[in-house]
């Protein structure tokens, strides 16, 4: 039942309609809607058209699916549950805090200084009910100072464990695999024995890295364990530590504290070591990997006529066949596959690495001819060797440097074709797979070591600048750069369950163009002029397309959108 009811307010009268009903059998208030003074009302029963005075556009969409993903798993709370009280100056939680940064890394990535500003600019004050002022940097670092690596690996456990129930995931089978990122902190910092130089996948040499890796699900591609390493520490060395903490966390997750085998690990010939393969196998654990067909020329040798299609419908022209081979000190199962696509791309890029050596060659070769080089003999044979270092490019390509003196040293260099064709037919287009799943269908195993590519593509998001970016990172300690990488993984973590949840619904699209779409959602806020008092405000949502619409049921966003 709807009745007026005024307020005083500085000795003016404002009126308000008020919606009442009965809730759990007692009367409550369910609505009040402010009408204004008198002359509001006056004008509106008038027929007067109230015009805005002003608009504000703010985003909604991305940042409320994100935070519907959060409530879900209950991020803040398990935080908030390891860590313990919040301080008594604290604006807000420890959990809030760590759940808000992963937040702004998967919708729109900044440094902590920008944070407020950023949240302003969102309408997530208004279902949060977490004000702007809150979120002040100083607030952040201080709230989260005392965040200790135990504590992370907790929530993550902890986080894991409910996504895996609450979202239904398949843990059978999850890919292995680890990266570096460069960061920007001063070479002579003692403070952060994470960042250490070493070879950087980015190509940033002069960097200081950290090191991260990922075991991510084949159902969606999303993390559920992840371990940060100092950058100067190769991939190989890591292995070991992720195997045994996913062991750890299946027996926890399954009560069996036996060996995991149901579950399937998959990683690189990266991660290929006697030590790794001896603790890889005293787990008990499934496994595929791959070997450089290089290293095993008697298997490239075997006769084209042995191998067969493995699945045309799922895997076009690939063939394969398989054999038992002694894999560091046991007879394994292995699998050559010969892929068509992967022949004809090798191919090509081989066209492009000799175009560009020829090039090279043909260069040094009209320098030397002009008779002006003042170099020896020895300094041009290493400058050719440099060109040629490629080990296909040395099989088909066979320089001659002719000469002693510098004015008279001349370069040619032959082509044999014949050692081109014979580099197609060993080695192009070949894999060789190692899986301890013999009862396993070829496709099956195929298809397992092809899920690699779902922790690769977490990798390139991560390196993405517009979402879910891990860089650039403002940190300078270790304690603030795992916090950091925390917050990253489960910004990937959230941007890959809203992928999967949106792919199950019917549209499978990227993450970028997912966020994008929703981005567009936007909230719009009318503020209107008043004879008196505060000025009126109406938010409604901003007119949004057919997939728009499905992605607001999709993700349930009608519960945090404004009623109009």
């Amino acid at each position: 039942m709807a009745s007026l009811y005024q307020k005083k307010v500085g000795g003016k009268t404002y009126w308000y309609l008020r919606e009442m009903a009965r809730v759990e059998g007692n009367p409550k208030m369910v609505s009040e809607r402010y009408l204004g003074n008198a002359a509001d009302i006056q004008a509106a029963i008038d027929g007067s058209v109230a015009v805005p005075a002003l608009s504000r556009h703010l985003g909604f969409g991305a940042v409320a699916a994100g935070w519907a993903v959060l409530q879900r798993l209950a991020v803040a709370e398990i935080a908030d549950e390891v860590i313990g009280t919040r301080r008594a100056d604290a604006g807000a939680s420890v959990g809030t805090y760590l759940a808000l940064a992963a937040l702004n890394r998967l919708v729109d990535p900044c440094s902590k200084r920008s944070f407020a500003d950023w949240w302003a600019t969102t309408a997530a004050d208004r279902f949060t009910r977490i004000r702007a002022t809150v979120l002040d940097h100083r607030r952040a670092f201080d709230a989260t100072r005392g965040v200790t690596a135990a504590h992370l690996a907790e929530i993550e456990r902890r986080v894991s464990t409910r996504m895996i129930t609450e979202y239904g995931l398949d843990v059978s089978a999850v890919a292995l695999d680890m990266t570096n990122f460069a960061t920007y902190i001063a070479s002579a910092n003692p403070h952060a024995p994470l960042a250490q130089r070493g070879k950087a996948k980015q190509k940033r040499a002069d960097l200081r890295l950290v090191g991260l890796g990922l075991i991510v699900t084949r159902d969606g591609g999303i993390p559920v364990l992840s371990h940060t390493y100092p950058g100067n520490k190769p991939d190989v060395t890591q292995f070991t530590t992720m195997l045994a903490e996913l062991c750890a966390r299946h027996a926890a997750l399954t009560g069996d504290t036996g060996p995991p085998d149901g579950v399937t690990v998959v990683f690189d010939a990266g991660q290929n070591s006697t030590a790794n393969f001896t603790d890889l196998r005293a787990t008990g654990i499934g496994y595929v990997t791959s070997l450089p067909p290089s290293d095993h020329t008697d298997l490239l040798a075997l006769p084209a006529r042995r191998r067969r299609r493995v699945d045309p419908d799922r895997f076009g022209g690939l063939s394969a066949l398989q054999t038992r081979k002694d894999i560091y000190g046991i007879s394994t199962r292995v699998i050559l596959t010969h892929s068509p696509t992967l022949h004809t791309g090798q191919s090509a890029g081989l066209d492009q690495t000799l175009a560009k050596t020829e090039a090279r060659l043909a260069d040094l070769a009209d320098r030397l001819a002009r008779g002006k080089t003042r170099r020896g003999r020895d300094a041009v044979t290493a400058e050719i060797t440099t060109i040629c270092h490629d080990p296909w490019t040395r099989r088909i390509l066979t320089p001659a440097l002719t000469g002693e003196h510098p004015a008279d040293l001349r370069l040619t260099w032959t082509t044999d074709q014949d050692a081109r064709q014979q580099l197609e037919d060993d080695i192009f287009g070949k894999r060789v797979l190692v899986t301890n799943r013999d009862t396993w269908p070829i496709a099956e195993v195929v298809a397992a070591y092809r899920s690699q590519s779902d922790a690769e593509f977490g990798f390139r998001q991560l390196k993405d600048p517009h979402a879910v970016s891990f860089s650039p990172m403002n940190h300078w300690t270790d304690q603030a750069i795992r916090v950091h990488t925390h917050t990253c993984v489960l910004a990937l973590q959230l941007a890959h369950l809203i992928r999967r949840q949106a792919a199950q619904a019917g549209l499978p699209v990227s993450v970028r163009t997912l966020l994008d779409t929703l981005a567009g959602i936007q909230e719009t806020v009318l503020i209107y002029p008043s004879t008196g008092g505060r000025p009126k405000a109406r938010r409604m949502l901003t007119q949004t397309s057919p997939e728009q619409n499905k992605l607001l049921d999709i993700f349930d966003l009608h519960r945090w959108a404004p009623r109009t």
